[in-house]
């Protein structure tokens, strides 16, 4: 068992195949279906990912969070206006709520991705957000965050 693991954890990082060598306890097919169905999930979370420039697994929806630290994330990301990302509610699908989880080896939800790479959670865009950080951030994107045009207005 501790090889299917092993290998399982080297599929999810690399997003390939994982094929067992020896039967464990006499169940090698289910492990390995089990193995390359996780892997499959990887793959289509890595496209998840990449499909939009900002990503936010989150808990209920950006108009109705059903956590304080997903709202936190939606009202930072309205702060700076964007208003055009891709969110996934994990609470209707517990296997997407576990999936990302393990796809960007990070324990809690909210998570962020941008431009297809993990940023974090709220803690972190919280911490973006305070140092100036997340505006640069999303001018890599070619989002112009609307606390420029903010900023500008009160000079």
């Amino acid at each position: 068992m501790n090889n299917l693991m092993r290998s399982t954890v080297r599929c999810l990082r690399q997003s390939t195949s994982v094929y067992l060598l020896k039967p464990v306890d006499g169940q090698h097919v289910s492990l390995l279906a089990t193995a390359r169905l996780m892997c499959s999930a990887a793959k289509d979370l890595g496209d998840l990912v990449k499909k939009d420039k900002v990503v936010v697994f989150m808990k209920g929806t950006p108009a109705q969070p059903m956590c304080g630290f997903s709202n936190a994330v939606v009202q930072i990301l309205r702060m700076h206006g964007v208003n055009e990302y891709a969110a996934y509610n994990v609470l209707d699908d517990q296997d997407l709520r576990q999936g990302v989880k393990d796809f960007s080896n990070w324990p809690t939800i909210p998570q962020i991705f941008l431009n297809g790479e993990f940023v974090g959670g709220c803690d972190i865009l919280l911490q973006m957000h305070q140092s100036g950080d997340l505006v640069e951030e999303l001018q890599k994107l070619g989002i112009r965050s609307a606390l420029l045009d903010a900023e500008k207005e009160s000079k």
